[in-house]
C-alpha cells in the first residue's frame, strides 16, 4: 500500500536534520552559524529545508551537499559570524559555471543558502526550538527564512512577531495545506523571496516487544531521528536504559490502547515473542484505524495462526499488516533483521 492510498496516516517528515541542528544546538557549542537551503535546481544532493550548522571550530552538523560545498560554506560562515550578519550565497554547479566557483562538483544542480547567526538568544534559535517542540508533540509547525528583503532583516523566523503578518499568515496557510512553498513578490520597495516550510512530525515508531533483537531496530530509527515507542509487560525488558532515547513502557499487551496514543504512530512492529502478547497487540491494533503500517515478525506458519486466533478482527487487519515484516535483503543477524525493518518502513512512509 504506497502511502498517497493510507487515507488514515497523517503526513510525515523524513528529514530530520531540523531535529539534529536542535540537539547540538542546546549544547552551546561556540558561535554557531546556520545554514538552509532555501530554493534549488536541478539536481542536487539535498533539497529546500535542508539545514546544517556550522560552529567557530570549523566543525558542522548536517550536510548540504555530498562534502563538496561544505569547505567553501565555512569560509562564508565566517564572514557571517564575525559581522553578525545574514546573506544568502548562490551555487550553480551546472555546466561551465561549475568552474568559475572553483568547486567541480559536477552535480548538474544549483541551490541558493541562507547563512545566519544562531546564537542562544538569536532568532533563528528560538524560531528552531518552537518548531522542534511542536513537531516532537506531534503537531506540525511551520518556518519562514527570509533570504531577500529590503525592509525584513533576513534569517529564520517562527511565526510570531517580529515577522510581518502577511508573513505569518502565509506559514498558517503552509501549515494548513500540509505543504512549503516559495514566496517571491516585489514592490515598489524591493524584492522579497522566502522559503516557506511546512513541517510535518517526524515518524512515530511503535515497538510491541522490547526483546534483545529490539534494541537495534531501534537504534537504527532513532538514528534516522525518529521517535521511538517501546512497549512490553516484561520488567526485565522494559527498561530504558536498554533504548537510550526512546521512550519505554511498562504495561499489559491488553491495554496498549490506553498506553499508547496510536493515532500520533506512523508504524508499529509487533515483536515480543510471546504469542499471547502478539495476538493482544494485533487484536488492539485491528480495532484501531492508525497506524496504517503494521509489522509482525516471525515466519508465515506464525502469521496464519495468529490471524486465525484473531478470528473476523482479522480482516480489518490484513489490508495494513506486513508479515513477515521487513524487506528481503537476505538478513540474518538481529542488525540486518533490523536493517530490513526500518528499510521497509521507511520506504513506506516516503509512499514508495
Amino acid at each position: 500500500m504506497r502511502l498517497s492510498e493510507a487515507a488514515d496516516i497523517r503526513k510525515v517528515r523524513l528529514d530530520t536534520s531540523l531535529e539534529l541542528i536542535q540537539r547540538h544546538a542546546e549544547m552551546g557549542i561556540d558561535s554557531p552559524v546556520l545554514a538552509t537551503i532555501v530554493r534549488t535546481a536541478g539536481s542536487t544532493y539535498r533539497k529546500a529545508g535542508a539545514r546544517m550548522m556550522i560552529f567557530g571550530t570549523g566543525e558542522y552538523v548536517g550536510l548540504l551537499s555530498g562534502g563538496c560545498l561544505e569547505a567553501d560554506l565555512r569560509e562564508h560562515a565566517a564572514d557571517v559570524r564575525r559581522t553578525g550578519i545574514a546573506r544568502a550565497i548562490e551555487y550553480d554547479m551546472r555546466g561551465p559555471d561549475d568552474i568559475l566557483y572553483g568547486i567541480g562538483a559536477g552535480c548538474e544542480g544549483a541551490m541558493r543558502v541562507l547563512l545566519e547567526p544562531a546564537g542562544s538568544c538569536s532568532r533563528a534559535a528560538y524560531a528552531l526550538s518552537a518548531a522542534t517542540r511542536s513537531t516532537a508533540a506531534g503537531t506540525p509547525s511551520a518556518l519562514v527564512v527570509v533570504h531577500e528583503a529590503s525592509d525584513v532583516p533576513l534569517g529564520t523566523y517562527a511565526l510570531t512577531p517580529p515577522l510581518p503578518p502577511a508573513l505569518i499568515l502565509r506559514g498558517e496557510a503552509a501549515i494548513a495545506k500540509g505543504c512549503s512553498e516559495h514566496l517571491d513578490t516585489a514592490s515598489a520597495s524591493g524584492r522579497e523571496r522566502a522559503f516557506i516550510e511546512h513541517l510535518a512530525p517526524t515518524p512515530r515508531l511503535l515497538i510491541c516487544g522490547a526483546g534483545p533483537d529490539a534494541q537495534p531496530v531501534a537504534t537504527a530509527a532513532l538514528a534516522l531521528g525518529w521517535r521511538v515507542v517501546i512497549v512490553d509487560h516484561r520488567p526485565a525488558y522494559a527498561i530504558p536504559e536498554r533504548f537510550k532515547g526512546a521512550e519505554v513502557l511498562l504495561a499489559p499487551a491488553a491495554v496498549l490502547a490506553d498506553t499508547v496514543r496510536l493515532e500520533h504512530c506512523h508504524a508499529v512492529v509487533v515483536m515480543s515473542h510471546h504469542l499471547p502478547s502478539d495476538e493482544a497487540y494485533l487484536r488492539i491494533l485491528a480495532e484501531s484505524a492508525t497506524p496504517a503500517y503494521v509489522g509482525l515478525l516471525g515466519p508465515s506458519a506464525r502469521r496464519r495462526r495468529l490471524l486465525e486466533a484473531l478470528g473476523p478482527s482479522a480482516a480489518a487487519l490484513t489490508p495494513r499488516l506486513r508479515a513477515p515484516v521487513g524487506l528481503a535483503i537476505g538478513a540474518v543477524t538481529p542488525e540486518g533483521i533490523a536493517l530490513s525493518m526500518i528499510s521497509e518502513i521507511h520506504a513506506f512512509l516516503a509512499g514508495l
